[in-house]
């Protein structure tokens, strides 16, 4: 069981970050886990940086966006939100039905949380998911692409993030 979970879960190397696709025309953008895997480093250090609950905060990144090894990262623009959230519920009740039911109740309240954004630590990756973004716009800017084609995630970075700390991190990334 926990194998099958193993081999769900590395499907997101293979899934690329389609909004990069859909606004930018990049053939070949960062995958989901290239995302995961910076998230979690940002969240490690900022957590540890501000006291925060690291193993809960690196626990919420790394299953924030497991549901997409199954349904693929699905954009706002391509269904609206109440059928994403369906479809990913979904994707994700399968991909923890693979786990000890220990686990799948542990992460199970992870994910609704993450959902719900009813926490400190669920708020927080949720602003670090838009300061990873706009880190990577950053970086596709230096490699040529316009502001005009990246200020759609400048601009959802800058409405989402209001973290004090997190904020002044954004402002440092779209200055230079």
């Amino acid at each position: 069981m926990i194998l099958s979970f193993f081999n769900t879960s590395i499907n997101l190397k293979k899934i690329p970050r389609q909004g990069w696709i859909d606004k930018l025309s990049i053939n070949n953008p960062e995958s989901v886990a290239d995302h995961t895997f910076s998230m979690a480093i940002m969240g490690m250090i900022f957590a540890d940086l501000e006291n925060y609950d690291v193993e809960k905060i690196l626990k919420i990144i790394l299953l924030h966006d497991l549901a997409e090894s199954i349904t693929g990262d699905v954009t706002p623009e391509q269904i609206p939100k109440d059928k994403k959230r369906t479809l990913e519920n979904n994707a994700m009740k399968k991909i923890l039905s693979d786990l000890p039911t220990s686990l799948q109740q542990q992460y199970s309240a992870l994910w609704d949380e993450y959902q719900l954004g009813n926490s400190m630590e669920s708020k927080i990756v949720h602003q670090l998911d838009r300061l990873e973004m706009a880190l990577q716009a950053k970086i596709y800017s230096k490699e040529g692409y316009s502001q005009e084609q990246l200020a759609s995630f400048f601009n959802s970075a800058r409405t989402e993030i209001t973290n004090l700390k997190l904020l002044d991190l954004f402002e440092k990334i779209i200055e230079k």
